[in-house]
């Protein structure tokens, strides 16, 4: 039998436990990385073609989506309109040394700060090219990281994320997400490492994004039991715990996000959203679309039901994660991976909002899986691309139909978020069947 790349002396299986792999003719084991002879020319010599067809993609596509974000004139327009306006009103309050004050638009933990303020890095270009520099940057990190992980040298994960990002249009390089998942995707790749040390870096990074976005801290919820369990949480803990002290020390008003994400109501794109869309095209509801808390919400009767139900469904998706968590017997080094989508999804399809930028999580989380051969979540991924290419004819090419509730908006909607709960579903029993439902 093959040792896994996370296996530990603390993870070894119990008496009742049972491995659902055979084990693999030798030749096919895994990456170069598992052999002592194994140096930097290796890296070189295999898979320079497929290196060099990705960059290209990666420059191409890239190019393109910045020149439609220097157009912004697809559908609705204005995507870059977050950046050059809230973004850059933002960084002129934290450079007076306080979060947003009284701002209903500002809804993200204390760590989105530093986001916002890194342009400030390049100082010789506007906020608006150093903010799109930076994304650029975080992005040709994240394909990095994803081809240099690929265990079969074959960079399935990186082309997903290649590939895939484009299909959102310029959005990507409006919204700060691609700068969150690049943290998310550098955590659960080091957590997927031997190393003790990565482990500890693993949970810092995971701690980084969380106070960026929250939803990061999913990334943990998959780590081996034992040792690595542990070093990944001590490490987050001890990282969120410093930073939130120091933002607190040097900034005001650090966390008075909470108040407007408690009061945001259903938004449009969301699954709720999209029944009261259907019930609107059908006439059997009555209600109004307005703007509220920084996005496009239903108001009417019912609506404040669904975000109950919401929230209801996003607390009965924690107690099942916690449920596989005490359940789970088979473990592997794609385990933390393939959990980390599938709650990812799952907090997706029960939010009361699913902004079109979600998807750049959902996508980066589903490249990290296909670095690893042991991953249950291919399907999962490949339902993923054309629900991230509907998320964008949703926004912007088709925004005014959604927003005016006719049927063209309401059927994109339909198509996408039913894709996405799909993709949740079956990533759930996947999840399941290939951890807890081991076969003897």
């Amino acid at each position: 039998m093959t040792t896994d790349r996370n296996h530990t002396p603390e993870q070894e299986p119990g008496p009742g436990d049972t491995h659902t792999c055979a084990a693999a003719p030798p030749g096919l084991t895994g990456s170069p990385f598992d052999s002592d002879t194994f140096t930097s020319a290796t890296f070189v010599n295999v898979g320079r073609g497929t290196a060099l067809a990705l960059a290209v993609v990666w420059v191409v596509t890239r190019a393109g989506m910045a020149l439609l974000l220097l157009r912004d004139t697809l559908g609705i327009g204005g995507v870059g309109r977050e950046v050059h306006v809230l973004y850059q009103h933002w960084y002129r309050e934290f450079s007076h040394g306080t979060f947003p004050v009284n701002d209903i638009t500002w809804q993200y933990p204390p760590g989105a700060g530093l986001v916002i303020m890194s342009p400030g890095v390049l100082p010789w270009l506007t906020y608006f090219q150093a903010f799109v520099a930076l994304t650029l940057l975080a992005d040709a990190a994240i394909t990095l990281a994803l081809a240099r992980a690929d265990s079969d040298r074959v960079t399935n994960g990186a082309w997903i994320w290649v590939g895939g990002l484009p299909l959102l249009l310029h959005i990507p390089l409006a919204r700060y997400d691609v700068q969150v998942t690049a943290l998310a995707v550098l955590a659960l790749l080091a957590l997927k490492s031997r190393p003790a040390a990565a482990h500890w870096l693993g949970g810092a990074l995971a701690a980084l994004g969380t106070l960026v976005k929250v939803w990061p801290v999913l990334t943990l919820i998959g780590t081996p039991r034992g040792r690595t369990t542990r070093d990944a949480w001590i490490a987050a803990a001890t990282t969120a715990a410093a930073l939130l002290a120091t933002l607190a020390l040097l900034f005001s008003n650090s966390l008075g996000f909470l108040r407007p994400q408690g009061n945001r109501g259903v938004q449009i794109e969301s699954l709720g959203g999209t029944a009261l869309a259907l019930a609107r095209a059908a006439g059997v509801w009555p209600g109004t679309v307005q703007y509220r808390y920084g996005a496009f919400e239903y108001v009417g009767p019912y609506v404040s039901s669904v975000g109950r139900l919401a929230l209801l469904l996003t607390v009965l998706a924690f107690v099942w994660l916690l449920l596989w968590r005490l359940c789970a017997r088979g473990w592997n080094e794609a385990t933390p991976l393939d959990a980390a989508l599938a709650a990812v999804l799952l907090f997706t399809v029960t939010s009361r909002v699913i902004s079109p930028q979600y998807m750049i999580w959902l996508l980066g989380l589903s490249a990290v899986c296909l670095t690893s051969r042991r991953t249950v979540m291919r399907p999962v991924a490949l339902l993923l691309l054309p629900a991230a290419a509907l998320s964008s004819l949703a926004y912007p090419v088709l925004y005014e139909d959604v927003l005016a509730g006719s049927w063209p908006g309401v059927a994109v909607l339909v198509v996408r978020n039913g894709l996405l709960l799909a993709a949740a579903l079956l990533a759930a029993r996947r999840l399941w069947t290939s951890t807890v439902t081991v076969a003897p």
